[in-house]
């Protein structure tokens, strides 16, 4: 298949420039996205109004669809020729909405993405119930897929990240979390998804082992970039851009990479003030907590383990076949990276 030039492998600083260039790797699985779009309404359909309402306000709430688009680009990367990765792609966006109205709850959050949630306006019970809801829903999907393999990743990923929602809350305000635990807690609630949507792809697709792999692959190494570099933002970003305020992961006493390495290389001062955050006792210092944070060094020791878990996941990619599919995957690895910048 010849390569697009839309979207043909090219350097983080071109892309850098060009971020708003995804248009082209959409365009490339157009009308897969529509056919995902017009399913997932199909598949929110409730006797109970409220399941409806609430269904509809988080899956409606922007995003790029990213999970999804990684399934339907992995198919592709494969050559599929059938019209299950779409019914696939909607299961992983229905996983994924609900571990958003379940995180929603369990963080106490107002805002997502710069719109108020869920549980902010139906309430924590509706938002959970209706959270169970989307999972049910996805399972009742992979039954009708029919395909053994794929409903066992998907379960086992869904085991795995509500694990993962709860080491991360069993360690809130424990400044002793270390930065293997950390990329473990990370690998569970967040990469494992992305992981999930690729070699799910992959295994619908093709029976080739290494093909697999490498999709398998490509999708934990890109999810990991993919939340070291929210972690990143939320130290280094804009409110507005994000949706939520800068330092929020701190003010809900979560340790992310940015303070665990500033508390590594900090006095004890530092340390003590940081503990007063966590314990909830004061919030006054959460603005020196985020300047010192910058000026530590962490912000750029964050960036070169995003930037070197992009590496990773484009060494699997390098180990697929050349097509624009590939190379779409490739550009949106970059895009990734460049909200370092």
């Amino acid at each position: 298949m010849p390569v697009n030039s839309a979207i043909a492998p090219t350097t983080v600083s071109r892309i850098a420039a060009n971020i708003v260039e995804l248009g082209p790797v959409y365009k490339l699985v157009e009308q897969d996205f529509v056919a995902v779009n017009g399913l997932i309404p199909k598949q929110l359909t409730s006797g109970v109004d409220l399941v409806e309402e609430i269904g509809n306000h988080i899956i409606e709430s922007g995003g790029k669809r990213l999970r999804p688009l990684m399934v339907l680009l992995g198919a592709h990367c494969c050559g599929y020729p059938g019209d299950d990765h779409i019914r696939l792609a909607a299961i992983i966006e229905f996983l994924h909405t609900a571990t958003l109205l379940h995180d929603d709850v369990v963080d106490r959050s107002d805002l997502r993405r710069g719109r108020v949630t869920a549980n902010a306006i139906w309430g924590n019970a509706p938002s959970i119930l209706v959270g169970d809801f989307l999972y049910s829903r996805a399972f009742q999907l992979m039954v009708e897929m029919d395909n053994m393999d794929i409903m066992a990743i998907l379960s086992d990923a869904t085991n795995t990240i509500a694990e993962g929602e709860v080491m991360q809350l069993a360690n809130v305000g424990n400044r002793h979390v270390s930065e293997q635990q950390y990329m473990e807690v990370i690998r569970c609630k967040t990469a494992l998804l992305f992981q999930a949507a690729t070699h799910t792809a992959a295994v619908l697709a093709c029976d080739e082992s290494a093909t697999i792999t490498a999709l398998r692959d490509f999708g934990l190494h890109f999810g990991l970039a993919y939340q070291l570099v929210d972690d990143w933002l939320d130290y280094a970003g804009d409110s507005e851009v994000m949706g939520k305020n800068v330092g929020a992961d701190l003010a809900e006493g979560k340790l992310t990479l940015p303070l665990i390495y500033a508390l590594a290389q900090s006095p004890r001062e530092f340390v003590a003030r940081v503990d007063e955050v966590l314990a909830g006792k004061s919030s006054d210092s959460l603005d020196d907590i985020i300047s010192i944070v910058r000026d530590s060094g962490a912000l750029d020791y964050t960036q070169r383990v995003a930037r070197d878990q992009t590496q990773l996941a484009i060494t699997c990619l390098d180990r697929l076949p050349e097509s624009d599919y590939r190379d779409a995957m490739e550009t949106l690895t970059y895009f990734c990276v460049t909200r370092l910048s």
